[in-house]
């Protein structure tokens, strides 16, 4: 199979769906002419034209209402918000619009929108270019939220969000563009709420989302040559998120890590140690341990910044502090 890199996975799902339903559009900032900050929609606008490859103005509430408009009349909307660190600009419409609308109206309006977004830090983007705004966005009642960490998830998942009826948030970490991976060259979906487990193993279970995956999966190796073998899943999907993966590893293993980017207090991770801890208490030997950023903003530094962020040798140390001591 070929391979090719998360932005032109990004870029072909795009392409592939808009070419199999004309109600698909992608609008944001910069994403016509310029072909995205990133490259994510380079090439679109000379293939479907300025009607469906819309630069919009600097203003995310803008976006945000003019998919939901678009969606609550027959479209399915592709909006790109350039940074998660600039949804706040447009809390109204997510919170208050696009995430209750299909539910204030019975089910009978439709709210089939797609809205990218960019996370992530490393990139030396400072604090306000660079935050994990994931957890945030789970709390809304009414909004899906995915987070790929391959380039074939990323292809397949965001195929699914753009087929499906209601709002999903898909939330792209900006250090991954540049990983290559297997990818079909036709369209396929990787159903949302469905957890994929990276790699087995039977010491213990590491759950851990977008460029974390990579992080616990170098972790892996490492343990590997000390006996330890890790389990690592990436849930792909938030909200909906695939708890049954996670318990099914966990009562296995008997231990678990989890690992995100963002930020530990009232971080993603506290969820899923909550879910564990109701349901799969008898199961687990050692504390649930979470693996996050501490309670600052992302450094611009790049000394502070490298610090600040969780890695490979942070995954490594925590999880032999986890591990039963062997006997003398």
């Amino acid at each position: 199979m070929r391979e090719i890199f998360f932005v032109q996975a990004i870029t072909e799902a795009m392409r592939q769906e808009m070419e199999r339903d004309p109600d698909v559009f992608l609008a944001g900032e910069d994403v016509a002419g310029h072909g995205g900050t990133f490259g994510t929609s380079a090439g679109l606008l000379d293939q479907f034209g300025e009607q469906r490859v819309v630069d919009t103005p600097i203003s995310e509430v803008g976006i945000i209402g003019l998919a939901v408009g678009a969606a609550a009349t027959g479209m399915r909307p592709i909006v790109e918000i350039m940074f998660c660190d600039f949804i706040g600009c447009a809390m109204d419409q997510i919170l208050n619009q696009l995430a209750k609308m299909r539910y204030m109206f019975g089910g009978r309006a439709r709210l089939p929108v797609v809205v990218r977004s960019t996370v992530g830090a490393g990139l030396r983007l400072a604090a306000q270019h660079s935050q994990s705004l994931e957890a945030l966005l789970c709390h809304i009642p009414g909004l899906k939220v995915v987070m790929p960490s391959t380039p074939y998830d990323a292809k397949g998942l965001l195929i699914a969000a753009i087929r499906d009826d209601n709002p999903v948030f898909f939330l792209e970490h900006k250090a991954l563009y540049r990983i290559r991976g297997e990818v079909p060259e036709e369209p396929y979906e990787v159903p949302l709420g469905v957890a994929d487990v990276k790699r087995p193993g039977r010491d213990l279970t590491i759950v851990a989302t977008a460029r974390m995956v990579h992080e616990a999966l170098a972790a892996a190796d490492r343990l590997a040559q000390r006996g330890i073998e890790a389990e690592v899943i990436d849930p792909r999907t938030l909200q909906p998120l695939d708890i049954e993966t996670i318990l099914a590893s966990v009562k296995k293993t008997h231990r678990v890590a989890i690992v995100h980017e963002a930020v530990k207090f009232c971080g993603f991770g506290a969820e899923i140690a909550a879910q564990i801890a109701e349901a799969a208490f008898d199961y687990i030997d050692a504390p649930v341990t979470r693996i996050a950023a501490p309670f600052t903003p992302v450094p611009f530094s790049p000394s502070l910044e490298d610090a600040w962020l969780v890695n490979a040798d942070r995954i490594v140390a925590a999880v032999e502090q986890m591990m039963p001591v062997p006997a003398a």
